[in-house]
């Protein structure tokens, strides 16, 4: 499936040359994420935070489950469209920011700024650690009430922890037009490690950090239920057939065309054959001519993982949330609205019809199919 899935012709050139120039970067499973999430029925939300340096940050909050994209930019400010080099000036009174999108159900609003107020220095009006300057200030840009209350109630429990020997700074604003910053800027941790290395490396900010908050700066995200059904890993496992154990757990690949899906035109939902986790619905269900079953974006996008991989090409693996069961690969060669094609195992899935949905304990997708 490896070569087979790209559906092209097995020409040792044209493989070539598709595996040069369909190579997958670091942060391109970033911008997979960012395409599921602007097409999905789940409701994400939106945080904006300013803490220094735009590299710094974006890399604080992009590894964090449930932080489903960041975008490195410029807000807070009096001009329109600001540029990197304007911005640097200190005359444009924007500051380096970073807009999070996150799952709500898998991390709260609260739990981002505290991971937040672990990354600054809230003390600090002129810029933060070896990044001087008025755009490197300190700021929580609120989106609604809400936010804004949760925000100024964890200024205040900051505040009262005697962390810090100077009055606190940040600003806590209304969210104003976010700008995002040049591609250059974009996902610069993934893109360049070396130098994001080397610049971490010079930079006093992590030694500080630490050592003002020691054992409590790692944040500890509760775990949030995204899937409600129970399941016994080890017991379900005995019940696979040989091929099932096979692809979900040792990431083999089945043979195209002879599986049970890949054709399968029948209307309902495709579940994790382990857990049981809704993951893809026959309404997203294409034929790529390939020989497995392919779909243009997950059903519940919070129970796929996707993970990049390397060798002798790279590709970005899919796996279920709930019971890390590999399910195949995503490319960036699909049909519309997503542009995506999530090529699959059938051994990894099973199928719901749509008149067993209910029975089955799947109604609330049954809906979908009306």
């Amino acid at each position: 499936m490896k070569l087979m899935r790209y559906a092209i012709p097995i020409a040792v050139l044209a493989v070539a040359v598709f595996f040069f120039k369909g190579s997958f970067s670091k942060a391109e499973a970033q911008d997979i994420q960012k395409t599921i999430v602007e097409n999905a029925n789940t409701t994400y939300e939106k945080a904006i935070f300013s803490g220094g340096c735009f590299w710094d940050m974006e890399e604080v909050f992009q590894k964090l489950e449930g932080v489903t994209g960041v975008d490195s930019g410029y807000t807070g400010g009096h001009t329109d469209n600001p540029t990197y080099g304007e911005v640097s000036l200190g005359t444009t009174g924007h500051l380096e920011s970073v807009e999070v999108y996150y799952n709500p159900t898998i991390i709260s609003y609260d739990e981002l700024l505290q991971v937040f107020w672990r990354n600054v220095d809230p003390t600090d009006s002129t810029g933060q650690f070896e990044n001087r300057g008025n755009e490197y200030q300190s700021a929580i840009f609120y989106m609604n009430e809400e936010q804004k209350l949760a925000a100024e109630a964890s200024e205040k429990e900051v505040e009262a922890s005697k962390r810090f020997d100077k009055p606190i700074v940040t600003r806590i604003e209304a969210a104003a037009a976010f700008y995002k910053a040049e591609p250059e800027h974009q996902d610069y941790y993934a893109n360049h490690p070396y130098m994001f290395k080397m610049n971490t490396l010079f930079s006093t900010r992590d030694s500080s950090l630490d050592q003002i908050w020691g054992k409590d700066r790692e944040v500890k995200i509760s775990p949030k239920q995204t899937y409600a059904k129970e399941f016994n890993k080890a017991e379900k496992l005995k019940t696979l057939t040989e091929l099932q154990y096979a692809v979900t757990q040792n990431g083999q690949d089945e043979p195209p065309f002879d599986n049970p899906y890949w054709n399968n035109t029948d209307e309902g939902i495709y579940v994790d054959i382990v857990s049981g986790e809704p993951l893809f619905s026959s309404k997203d269900q294409f034929d790529a001519g390939t020989g497995w079953a392919s779909f243009t974006k997950p059903l519940e996008p919070n129970n796929i993982v996707l993970h990049e991989t390397g060798g002798l090409y790279s590709a970005v693996e899919v796996k279920s949330r709930a019971a890390d069961s590999f399910l195949g690969h995503v490319f960036k060669d699909g049909p519309a609205p997503t542009g995506l094609r999530f090529c699959t195992n059938s051994a990894s899935l099973e199928f719901i019809p749509k008149s067993e949905l209910e029975q089955k304990g799947y109604g609330e997708y049954a809906s979908l199919f009306k």
